[in-house]
């Protein structure tokens, strides 16, 4: 059997979701899971999980011949890839960095740089629905403190569509908060 399919059975069977394989030349095998996406519900993996995950994988790939030096399971993150459809209906709306397979040339139009291949913005469904986008503002960050005049007109919003096909990478952008987590609004 294939590493991948072993790996996606067991990972599947205890009740996660596969999120990456990364295999290094020095023997590492680091397996991301993460729980199946449920809108409204917020699950977090933790150490037990791992762990868990861990020993089975010991097992089955023991079983199956499959040779690595060190076998590492852990969460997607805060920085999590975005790779399937699922992943950016799960994380409309928050805050991603993007990387085309090809910087943006003749259609940047004067807006952008036309060698510009990075980005990071809000992700969102186009209007139509039928593909994304990606909504920033080139406005500078203030620091802590500064005064900024009300007088000031902000800098407009930028939006990029993009297929799948058109990336390169797509990850969540790493926001820390270190204020700790906000208590959820009743509604």
């Amino acid at each position: 059997m294939a590493l991948q399919q072993i790996v996606q059975e067991t990972v599947t069977g205890l009740g996660y979701d596969l999120v990456e394989i990364d295999r290094t030349a020095g023997g590492l095998l680091r397996i991301t899971i993460d729980f199946p996406w449920q809108p409204g519900a917020e699950l977090f993996i933790n150490v037990e999980d791992c762990e868990k995950v861990n020993r089975q994988l010991q097992f089955a790939l023991e079983v199956d011949g499959v040779t690595y030096n060190r076998l590492e399971v852990s969460s997607p993150g805060i920085d999590r890839p975005l790779r399937h459809e699922k992943d950016f209906e799960r994380f409309a709306g928050e805050l991603i960095d993007i990387t085309l397979k090809a910087p943006m040339g003749d259609n940047a139009v004067g807006l952008v740089s036309a060698s510009r291949k990075k980005f990071r913005g809000t992700l969102e469904r186009t209007a139509n629905n039928d593909g994304w986008q990606i909504v920033w503002s080139d406005e500078p960050v203030g620091k802590p403190g500064q005064r900024i005049s009300k007088k000031r007109v902000p800098a407009p919003l930028n939006a990029l569509g993009f297929t799948l096909d058109e990336l390169r990478e797509a990850r969540l952008a790493p926001v820390v908060d270190f204020k700790g987590r906000k208590p959820k609004v009743e509604a």
